[in-house]
This record gives C-alpha cells, sequence and structure tokens, in this order.
C-alpha cells in the first residue's frame, strides 16, 4: 500500500509506502527532514501527527515521553503510515528544504584501509555510483551479508563523490566494528546509503568557523575544513580536538598541510588523560574547557558558525559553552555520536 503525506505548515506533499518509515519516505524523494540518530533517540524529527493512523517501532521515551504522545506527538524516524497523514513539523528548516539531495543506496568496495590510531580506522570505499553530498553529512553503510548496518560520517569532501572516506572506531565486541577490525579487507563488497544529516556546512556563512569534536567525530570536521580549503574560504577556522593520549591524535601531519592552504587556521589539539611516557608541550584538559577560555569575552560569538561533532559527552559539555559564548542557536551545529540499539 501506498499513502499521502500532507507536511505542514511546508505545504509539502509526498508519498510512503507501507514498509517504509516517514523519515526515510522523505529521504527517498529528495525532503530533507531534521533528524538525527534516525533510531528513535534524540527526537530531532519529532513532529505532530494531526490526522490519519499511524504507529512506532520501538523507541526511547527520552526522546518522546508519554505525556508527548497523549498530544499526539511522534518520530518521524519510527513512523509507520496505515492511512494517508497529515503532519506539522516541528522543527525544520526552508533552507534545508530547498537545498535536497536525495539519499539513494549505491554498493562498492573497499579500495584502502589505513591505522589512523590503535583503536581508529579510515576506510575508503570506491562507489560503483557516484554520491552527492554535504560536508559533514553521513552514510549507511553495510557489510552485504552481515545483517547489520551503521552510520558512519563522510571524512573526504563533497568534491570527491566517487569515493568515500570514512574514520570508524573500532570497539572489539562491536557487531559491525568487530567485522571491521577483524573481516574486512580491501576489494570486500559494501552497500552505502545517504547522505543523510542535518549538520552540514553552511555554505552561505561570511565569517569565521569553529570546529570541535573528539574521537572519530574527526571525520566530519575533517570534510568540512577540506571544503572550506577547496571553497578558498579566507575567514578565520579554528580546529579543537580533544584527545585522551599522545597515541590517540592522528592527521597532525595533515592539518598542518592544509593550514598552508588556508589564510588564518590554527588548530589546538588537547590532551585530558596522558600517558605516563608521553611527551607533550601542547594544550591539556577536557576541550570544552579550551573553547570556553578562549571564546569568553570576545564579543565575536556571533559571528562563528560552530559545530561540535564526537561521543555524546563532549558534545553535551560543548553546548552550554557555545551558548555562553553567545553563538546564535541557527549557527550551532551538533552531530553526537549515538550507540547504535542493535
Amino acid at each position: 500500500m501506498t499513502y499521502s503525506v500532507r507536511l505542514e505548515p511546508i505545504g509539502v506533499d509526498m508519498e510512503v509506502e507501507e514498509d517504509e518509515t516517514v523519515l526515510q519516505a522523505a529521504f527517498r524523494q529528495g525532503i530533507t527532514l531534521m533528524h538525527g540518530c534516525k533510531e528513535g533517540q534524540c527526537s530531532s524529527c519529532k513532529s505532530v501527527l494531526l490526522d490519519g493512523d499511524a504507529e512506532h517501532e520501538d523507541f526511547s521515551t527520552f526522546a518522546l515521553s508519554e505525556a508527548e504522545q497523549e498530544e499526539d506527538k511522534v518520530l518521524l524516524c519510527r513512523l509507520f503510515a496505515y492511512s494517508d497523514l497529515e503532519i506539522e513539523l516541528l522543527n525544520y528548516d526552508e533552507e534545508l528544504l530547498s537545498n535536497w539531495i536525495p539519499a539513494k543506496k549505491v554498493t562498492g568496495k573497499v579500495s584502502a584501509i589505513e591505522d589512523l590510531t590503535h583503536d581508529i580506522r579510515k576506510f575508503d570505499i570506491e562507489l560503483d555510483e557516484a554520491m552527492e553530498f554535504r560536508a559533514g553529512q553521513y552514510a549507511d553503510i553495510t557489510i552485504p551479508g552481515s545483517g547489520v548496518t551503521r552510520s558512519y560520517s563522510m571524512a573526504n569532501p563533497p568534491s570527491e563523490k566517487n569515493t568515500l572516506s570514512f574514520i570508524i572506531k573500532l570497539y572489539p565486541d562491536g557487531a559491525f566494528s568487530g567485522l571491521l577490525a577483524g573481516q574486512v579487507k580491501i576489494g570486500d563488497a559494501m552497500e552505502v546509503e545517504g547522505p543523510f544529516g542535518t549538520s552540514f556546512r553552511n555554505q552561505n556563512h561570511e565569517g569565521p568557523t569553529l570546529l570541535v569534536g573528539g574521537g572519530s567525530g574527526m571525520a566530519p570536521l575533517w570534510s568540512i575544513l577540506n571544503d572550506l580549503a577547496e571553497n578558498g574560504d579566507s575567514n578565520p577556522i579554528r580546529l579543537y580536538y580533544g584527545a585522551r593520549a599522545k597515541k590517540d591524535l592522528f592527521y597532525t601531519d595533515e592539518i598542518a598541510a592544509i593550514a598552508k592552504k588556508l589564510t588564518d587556521f590554527e588548530f589546538i589539539p588537547a590532551l585530558s588523560d596522558m600517558d605516563s611516557g608521553d611527551e607533550w608541550d601542547g594544550a591539556t584538559g577536557f576541550i570544552h574547557e579550551l573553547v570556553e577560555r578562549a571564546y569568553t569575552d570576545t564579543g565575536i560569538g556571533n559571528t562563528l558558525e560552530a559545530y561540535a561533532c564526537g561521543p555524546p559527552p563532549m558534545v553535551d559539555a560543548v553546548l552550554p559553552v557555545f551558548q555562553k559564548i553567545s553563538i546564535d542557536a541557527d549557527n550551532i551545529h551538533l552531530d553526537k555520536f549515538t550507540p547504535a540499539t542493535s
């Protein structure tokens, strides 16, 4: 069965199949609705069901409370239609809607594997069909036959459409990353679906850019940074990156190289839990603390476009800092790497 969905207040009509969520249907038709985890955990796609019959798959009550359910609020990433629907979007961006890139599924093969640290790998996937995306977006990757899919940010700039790079943290017991660590080799087939994500570079911003990351959160920041360099951005760009110990740092040579292409760039790495043998004369402490010290009382917060990508504790800590230094809410882009639910 196919049902029609009316999205208000933007006045957009689309179709949804019975075996796909409303959000999946929007992606398929190139309608970029606000979203985050796509797993019912983050509430980015929360909306109101005005009319029609629909049901949810499993979701977190943190994202949608029982009280909100009684008010007919829904999560589009977990919502299946059983009739024609009318939905009121609570969170939407007209600029996103005017720059639609339809999500699609493509096949490819692993073309390169690189050890970046003891637990982070870079995987390149050569696609059978080019994929358009924006710097900062992500894709879903499936190892054929594994039955497991995970979301990872593209680490390459959008100019590279035929081969996508991913920076992935390996977990020994991870259902997906465990396979990447021990079984995947160059030439292996992969399935990729995307692009997804709304925390991508604002191409219309004409002021300074602030990038804050940790762990594999370097991936979308590296894509954004390379995109800025390719487009000849001459505004101030600052990249703050937090790691525990010196062994967790990577891309230092590559960052030094890209700095030569930029007019006003500075890289500020910081270690929060150094190993006893680390020789380090750089910054120490948590990365959000460094950002706060650097920008408090500078008066330039309202000129910044800020991106934070990495583990939930880091992103949760840096958001109030962004707010304290007066970055406009529309200029804050957060990519919280929420854990997979299955």
